[in-house]
């Protein structure tokens, strides 16, 4: 039967004590990393969530008291009572390496079955099973230390805010679903049948209602939903620090963004970020990085070579030029000879996945020899334009994307410059790059709805230059939109807000929105803006990214307690899962038979 605590009350956290300590009556509470039995002598490093401590049991030790030594296991949960001592043998690797507690108490307050895999930090176990027995994986002290550094970011924001004249405020979670942009997460009404809720996948319009609200400053750390595929910093329920301001430009609320990060990083990691961030339009970022959140640890930029390539008879390239797409290439510095044919073949496919026809490359070797995949088809005068545009040079590998839709030839390359750099050994990891991305496009073009959408949302505000422009080339408007970008990754964004109800709707007319659907779908805050909406601007950071990188975890699942998988479910609880049928009947629901499979032979 488990002991309990009563009349023992914990004094210390097992990773706290040191040699300044010796000679105190402490009492630790934790789970046995592992025990080990030297016949006359057992030793039990004791774990919880600030480090390891050392039991020490002798021949000095009560004969109750070692006995319940000798049968503790891994993951047993104990209590001990004893006196700091200093070690006889020292281990460095360990901050309470210099001590050891003389067990005088000991007492079992629960014992544990063999675990699935071994509580040790940087498991190799498949993560699947480390998901499935999250609980078990939440001990390991990597995993703990990310989110106790989480914990430490969050406080920090809280009190960054709150020191600038910040108000904290709770929107719902309960909302209507306004389907533009990603798939919601739909809640059926028991009390309105045949109605549902949505899942806020951001606070947009009730931050900017306290904007009409008169409150000024609002900020939240606010839990978001998206119905939409996963990715590796993705996930179905996501936190944003999220921040709304009025009477402020697009530069105060960078500013304000740029103060919070230089606090997190000097607060949480000890590294100073220079401020203000460096700037880049939406536009260079494409044409120089083929990407609108580059990253800037290293070069092998784009370049264009449609000047080298204006006359060439190549199908392939003069096909591309004359239906208006786009030719260009990046130089591998030293790619050649770490690049195998082989390799290359495999990033042809690689590229497809980016919507490109295939890869072009040219390998000048060390030795001035040089292959390709194109060059013949070139003629000297061609060849030698391509090379001087991408200052090529004996050991370099040269590579270059060709196709009619230049989107495709900046998103192929934009992908291939960070896969090449990866491969190289070339990105400095040694400090975080950051900088803001501006100028975004206001619209872009759905070709499967065939009409413009928002490219952030429907309420954010054109630059004031392009605003003749909304309905007559709004492929052009720029947005009053910028972005954060860290070490290759957006992890903040926001823009300008409309506030005048004329240009809002004109908005909603570019989007192509009758004036019903826009009232029925944002009749609320069309209505709001009546009564005198002020200038405001805002924006939201991602906390799980943010704390993803900052930490340099290579998944977003290393920060978040209880994560999903790709398929959006939870291994651990098993969820989603069918409900009873009577939770069905309560809320008017009836689910539609499953198709049955066409067994048939064809």
């Amino acid at each position: 039967m488990a002991e309990t605590m009563k009349g023992l009350q914990r004094t210390h956290y097992c990773g706290v004590l040191r040699a300044g300590d010796e000679g105190k009556e402490v009492v630790v509470c934790g789970w046995v990393q592992r025990q080990r039995d030297l016949g006359q002598l057992i030793f039990i490093d004791l774990r919880d969530r600030t480090g390891i401590v050392q039991l020490a049991f002798d021949d000095g030790t009560d004969r109750e008291v070692f006995d319940k030594a000798f049968a503790a296991r891994a993951e047993f949960v104990l209590a001990a009572r004893g006196v700091v001592r200093e070690r006889s043998s020292k281990n460095p690797d360990l901050p309470t390496g210099d001590i050891e507690i003389a067990v005088s108490e000991l007492r079992v307050l629960a014992k544990s079955e063999t675990p699935p895999f071994e509580i040790v930090e940087d498991s190799n176990v498949k993560e699947d099973l480390r998901l499935k027995y999250r609980y078990l994986d939440l001990r390991r002290p990597d995993l703990q230390g990310r989110l106790l550094a989480r914990h430490r970011i969050v406080k920090a924001t809280r009190d960054y805010f709150d020191n600038n004249s910040f108000i904290e405020i709770e929107t719902p979670n309960l909302i209507k679903s306004t389907p533009e942009g990603a798939r919601d997460y739909l809640v059926p009404s028991r009390v309105f049948p045949g109605s549902f809720f949505a899942l806020p996948q951001s606070p947009q319009l009730y931050k900017q209602l306290t904007m009409l609200a008169g409150f000024d400053r609002y900020m939240q750390i606010a839990r978001c939903f998206r119905d939409e595929d996963l990715r590796a910093d993705r996930q179905p329920e996501f936190t944003q620090i999220d921040f709304e301001m009025s009477f402020v430009s697009q530069e105060d609320v960078m500013a304000i963004a740029e103060g919070l990060v230089k606090q997190l990083y000097r607060q949480v990691l000890n590294v100073e970020i220079e401020t203000p961030l460096p700037c880049m339009t939406y536009a260079e970022g494409m044409e120089r990085f083929g990407s609108d959140k580059p990253d800037l640890r290293f070069g092998m930029e784009l370049h264009n070579l449609a000047e080298a390539l204006q006359n060439t008879q190549f199908r392939v390239f003069a096909g591309a030029l004359a239906q208006g797409g786009s030719v260009r290439g990046i130089n591998v510095k030293g790619g050649a000879e770490k690049t195998p044919r082989k390799e290359i073949d495999k990033l042809t496919e690689w590229v497809k996945a980016y919507g490109a026809k295939g890869l072009a490359w040219t390998r000048l070797n060390a030795d001035g020899s040089a292959s390709s995949s194109y060059e013949k088809f070139l003629s000297e005068e061609e060849c030698a334009g391509v090379r001087a545009a991408l200052d090529a040079q004996p050991g370099d590998l040269l590579l270059l994307v060709a196709d009619a839709d230049a989107q495709v030839v900046f998103d192929a390359l934009g992908a291939l410059r960070c896969e090449m750099a990866a491969r190289m050994g070339i990105i400095d990891e040694s400090r975080p790059n950051l900088l803001w991305i501006t100028d975004f496009p206001l619209f872009e073009y759905d070709k499967e709805e065939q009409r413009y959408v928002a490219k952030h949302h429907p309420f954010t505000s054109p630059n004031p230059e392009d605003v003749d422009k909304l309905e007559s080339d709004p492929g052009s408007v720029r947005a009053q939109a910028y972005d954060m970008i860290l070490n290759g990754n957006e992890v903040g964004g926001g823009s300008v807000r409309i506030n005048d109800p004329a240009l809002q709707q004109r908005m909603f007319k570019a989007l192509g929105f009758t004036p019903e659907r826009a009232q029925a779908q944002f009749g609320f805050l069309i209505d709001a803006f009546r009564y005198g909406a002020p200038p405001h601007a805002g924006m939201a950071f991602g906390l799980d990214r943010l704390v993803m990188l900052m930490l340099g975890s290579e998944s977003i699942r290393d920060v978040i307690a209880f994560p999903k998988v790709a398929s959006s479910g939870e291994l651990m609880t098993n969820s989603p899962a069918p409900v009873d049928e009577k939770q069905l009947r309560e809320l008017g629901i009836a689910l539609a038979a499953p198709e049955a499979e066409n067994t048939a032979d064809e």
